[in-house]
C-alpha cells in the first residue's frame, strides 16, 4: 500500500514539489513558476500538475506536507515587510539604528547599512525597568501600557515586536506587555525573550524586529495555504521547514518566521546529508543553484556545519556585518546571486559583470517569452547550446533561442565580442563567481576545498557544476536524480527539530546546579511542546546540550556541544576540556590561568525522520558494461574563443547502470540538463546518479 509524501519548496524563480511513496521509495517530481505576488498560486500549480503526473488523488496524502520557502529572506532583502512596531524600554528607541557601533568596512566614509524592518517612527517606548541581576526594578504601569496601546492603534501597526532592557534574565515585564497588546490590538505580537532570549541589545532587537516584521506575510499565506489543502481534502497537516535543518509546525512557524529565513537552503543541505551518508562520503560540497542565487555548504563527517546567528540582507554579500545579524540557528552556508536568472551588465569600466541582481519569475529571463530584455544566465547557456530550448521542462515551457540571442547582443557590442564569445564570457563569470563564495567561505572555516566531492543541484546547477568544481581544484561531480528539485525532496528527510538558547552569564566554577537544571528544565518543555505540535510521539523525542563559552573578559564566545540525554550529565572538567580543544582548533592556542565562562546555554530537541529509500522514477534501465547510445547530437560551445563542438545528448532515463561515457557531453532530463565538459568521464552509479571524475585536460 502506497504511502504518499508531499514536500513543496518555493523559490525565487520556480516552485518544486516531490511526491515521495515511502513505501517503495519511487519519486515523482515537477515545477512550475513562482508566482511572487501571490505564493499560493504557484503552489497549486506545481502540486496540481504534480498529482495529475502520478495520478494520485489529495486524500491519499495523510502524512504531514513539508513546505520549505524564500518569503521571509525576500520579505526581508526586498524591504517587503508588514507594518511593525517596535516597542522598548525608555531611553532604548534608537538602537536599531545605532546597531552595534561596528564598521564592516573602517575606511568607508560613504557607510551603508540597510534600513532597520521596523523604522523610528513605529519605534515605542514604556516606562519600566529590569535589573541585569534580573531583578525587576519598575514594572510597566497600566496607565503606561493604555497610552501605548492608543499609539499602535493610531500608528496602524500590523504586528508588534516587544524587546525590553535585560528581558533574557528576566522576560517577567516583556511578557506582561505583550500579553496585554495580543490582547488589546488583536494584531501578531512577539516578545524577544520568545524569539531570542539571549544576551546583547542590538542582536536580540534586530532579530524580534524582523520576525515582528515578517508576521504579516507568513501568517494569512500559511492560513491561506491550510485552508485550500482541506478543501481540495488533504489528509495531512503542514510542517516548514526551519534555517537550522529541522522541521516545525505550521503553528509554531508563524508565530517565529525569522527561524525559516534560509528555510530553502537549508533543505538543500539536508538533502546533500542524506547524499553524503548514502554514498559513504565523509566531506561532500553542497552546489544548489536555482533561478535566483546559488548556495554552496559544506558536509563534513555528514553533517552540515551550523551556525548561532546568521546575517540577511546585506548591503554587500561579501562584507560580514552590513545586514541584520540575526540569532537564529542556521545551516552553514553560503549564498550569492548567481542563478539562471542573474543579470549580466557592463559595470562603469566597461567590464562585463553577472548579478547579483535577478530577473526572478517575473519577467524571467528573456527566452521566458515574458517580457525580460536583459541578458540572463539562462540566457547565455541557450545561446552556448548548452540547453535545449525545445525540451525546457520537458517541452512545456519552451524557450525561445531568437530573444536569448538578441537580449546578448547588446552586450556583445559593448565588448566588441561575438555574442558567443559574449554568453561565454557570462558562463566564465557566473561560475568564477560562485567558486569564489564558496572559496571564500572555507577558508573562513579554515578548510581546504581541494579535492572535495562536489554535488550538483538545483535547476541551473548541473549545466555550470564541472565548470565550478575546476575551478575549486575538485576531480569529482555527482549529479543525483531529480537534481532540479534536490531541496524540496531535502524536507522529506529532515528530522522534526527546534535549538533553543538562552543567556545565563557565569563562570564555569560558579555554576549553580540548580539554577542550571532549571534553566535546562524549561528549554526541554519548550522544545518537548514543539515537537509534540508537530505530530512526534514523546517517546523518539531526543535532547542534545551545548554552550557558548569564552575566558572571562573576551567579548566572543565559542559553541561547544556536550552529550545528549534527558538530563545534563557533563562534568565542569568535561566543559574545559571541550572548550580548550575546540578554542586551541579556532585560534592555535589556549590561555592559560583564565577562567572559562558559561554565557549561553543551548539544547537542540528533535527526532530522526523514518528512514527513505529514493529511487528512479520508474524503473532505470537493467545495469550493463560499455557505453550508451546517445540519442542526438547538437552543436555547443564550452569556452570563450573557441570553436563549436558536435556535442553527444543522453537522455537520462535511457542510461543503464554501471555504462560509463567520455565528455563533452550534455545529459538531459526534464527538469535540467548536466553539462559534462571535455575531460571528464561519466559513469552511472546504482542509484543512477552520474559520478563525473576529471581526466587529463
Amino acid at each position: 500500500m502506497a504511502d504518499w509524501r508531499l514536500a513543496v519548496d518555493i523559490g525565487g524563480t520556480f516552485t518544486d514539489a516531490v511526491l515521495l511513496d515511502a513505501a517503495t521509495g519511487a519519486v515523482t517530481v515537477d515545477k512550475a513558476l513562482t508566482t511572487p505576488a501571490a505564493p499560493l498560486e504557484g503552489v497549486q500549480h506545481a502540486v496540481g500538475q504534480l498529482l495529475s503526473r502520478a495520478g494520485v488523488a489529495p486524500g491519499e496524502i495523510t502524512a504531514p506536507i513539508v513546505h520549505a520557502t524564500t518569503l521571509i529572506t525576500n520579505a526581508l532583502i526586498e524591504n517587503k515587510t508588514g507594518r511593525a512596531a517596535l516597542v522598548t524600554t525608555t531611553g532604548f528607541g534608537d538602537t536599531l539604528l545605532i546597531r552595534d557601533e561596528h564598521r564592516y568596512d573602517m575606511y568607508d566614509l560613504q557607510i551603508e547599512f540597510p534600513d532597520p524592518p521596523i523604522s523610528r517612527e513605529l519605534t515605542f517606548e514604556i516606562e519600566e525597568r529590569t535589573a541585569a541581576t534580573g531583578e525587576v526594578l519598575m514594572a510597566p504601569s497600566a496607565a503606561g501600557m493604555t497610552a501605548l496601546t492608543q499609539e499602535l492603534e493610531a500608528a496602524q501597526a500590523e504586528s508588534v515586536a516587544v524587546c525590553l532592557l535585560n528581558s533574557y534574565v528576566n522576560p517577567a515585564n516583556e511578557r506582561l506587555l505583550a500579553d496585554d497588546l495580543r490582547r488589546e490590538l488583536g494584531v501578531p505580537v512577539c516578545a524577544s525573550a520568545d524569539i531570542s532570549p539571549q544576551i546583547r541589545e542590538y542582536p536580540r532587537m534586530i532579530t524580534a524586529a524582523c520576525n515582528a516584521a515578517t508576521m504579516p506575510i507568513i501568517g494569512p499565506y500559511l492560513e491561506e495555504l491550510q485552508k485550500w489543502l482541506s478543501a481540495e481534502g488533504f489528509g495531512g497537516s503542514v510542517l516548514m521547514m526551519l534555517s537550522n535543518g529541522g522541521v516545525v509546525s505550521a503553528d509554531d512557524a508563524a508565530a517565529a518566521p525569522i527561524r525559516l529565513v534560509e528555510s530553502g537552503p537549508a533543505a538543500g543541505a539536508l538533502a546533500a546529508r542524506w547524499f553524503a551518508r548514502r554514498m559513504g562520503e565523509d566531506r561532500l560540497l553542497a552546489f544548489d543553484m536555482g533561478g535566483t542565487t546559488a548556495k554552496a555548504t559544506l558536509v563534513e563527517d555528514g553533517e552540515p556545519a551550523l551556525t548561532t546567528t546568521f546575517e540577511v540582507a546585506r548591503r554587500y554579500r561579501f562584507k560580514k556585518g552590513s545586514g541584520f545579524p540575526v540569532s537564529v540557528p542556521s545551516v552553514d552556508l553560503v549564498e550569492i546571486g548567481a542563478g539562471g536568472g542573474s543579470l549580466a551588465h557592463l559595470d562603469q569600466f566597461g567590464l562585463l559583470k553577472v548579478g547579483p541582481e535577478s530577473s526572478g519569475a517575473d519577467p524571467g529571463p528573456a527566452c521566458y517569452r515574458q517580457g525580460g530584455k536583459q541578458a540572463a544566465v539562462t540566457d547565455a547557456d541557450v545561446v552556448l547550446g548548452l540547453l535545449d530550448p525545445d525540451a525546457f521542462l520537458g517541452g512545456d515551457m519552451p524557450l525561445d533561442a531568437a530573444l536569448a540571442l538578441s537580449a546578448v547582443e547588446p552586450l556583445a557590442d559593448g565588448l566588441g565580442l561575438s555574442a558567443i564569445d559574449t554568453a561565454a564570457g557570462m558562463y566564465e563569470v557566473v561560475s568564477q563567481n560562485m567558486a569564489a563564495a564558496a572559496r571564500m567561505h572555507a577558508v573562513e572555516r579554515g578548510v581546504d576545498l581541494r579535492g572535495v566531492t562536489v554535488l550538483a543541484f538545483g535547476g541551473a546547477g548541473p549545466p555550470h557544476a564541472c565548470r565550478v568544481a575546476e575551478l575549486l581544484d575538485s576531480d569529482r561531480v555527482v549529479f543525483p536524480v531529480h537534481a532540479s528539485v534536490l531541496s524540496a525532496f531535502g524536507t522529506l528527510v529532515s528530522p522534526v527539530r527546534i535549538d533553543l538558547a538562552r543567556s545565563m552569564p557565569v563562570k564555569l566554577a560558579e555554576v549553580a546546579a540548580d539554577d542550571r537544571d532549571r534553566l535546562l528544565d524549561e528549554l526541554r518543555a519548550d522544545g518537548r511542546r514543539v515537537l509534540l505540535s508537530a505530530g512526534v510521539p514523546t517517546t523518539d523525542i531526543g535532547f542534545r546540550y551545548g554552550i557558548d563559552a569564552r575566558y572571562a573578559g573576551q567579548g566572543n564566545e565559542i559553541t561547544i556541544w556536550l552529550g545528549e540525554g534527558d538530563a545534563w550529565t557533563a562534568t565542569n572538567e568535561e566543559v574545559a576540556a571541550a572548550f580548550e580543544a575546540e578554542y586551541r582548533r579556532i585560534y592555535g592556542m589556549t590561555i592559560d590561568d583564565v577562567a572559562i565562562e558559561a554565557v549561553t546555554w543551548r539544547l537542540s530537541a528533535r527526532a530522526d525522520p523514518a528512514e527513505v529509500a529514493a529511487v528512479y522514477s520508474g524503473p532505470p534501465p537493467a545495469a550493463s558494461a560499455g557505453s550508451p547510445q546517445p540519442a542526438s547530437a547538437r552543436t555547443a560551445v564550452f569556452g570563450r574563443e573557441q570553436d563549436a563542438m558536435d556535442v553527444p545528448v543522453y537522455r537520462r532515463a535511457d542510461l543503464a547502470i554501471g555504462t560509463s561515457f567520455a565528455g563533452p557531453a550534455l545529459v538531459e532530463e526534464r527538469e535540467t540538463t548536466s553539462v559534462i565538459r571535455p575531460g571528464w568521464n561519466v559513469t552511472i552509479a546504482e542509484d543512477a546518479s552520474l559520478v563525473a571524475v576529471a581526466g587529463e585536460k
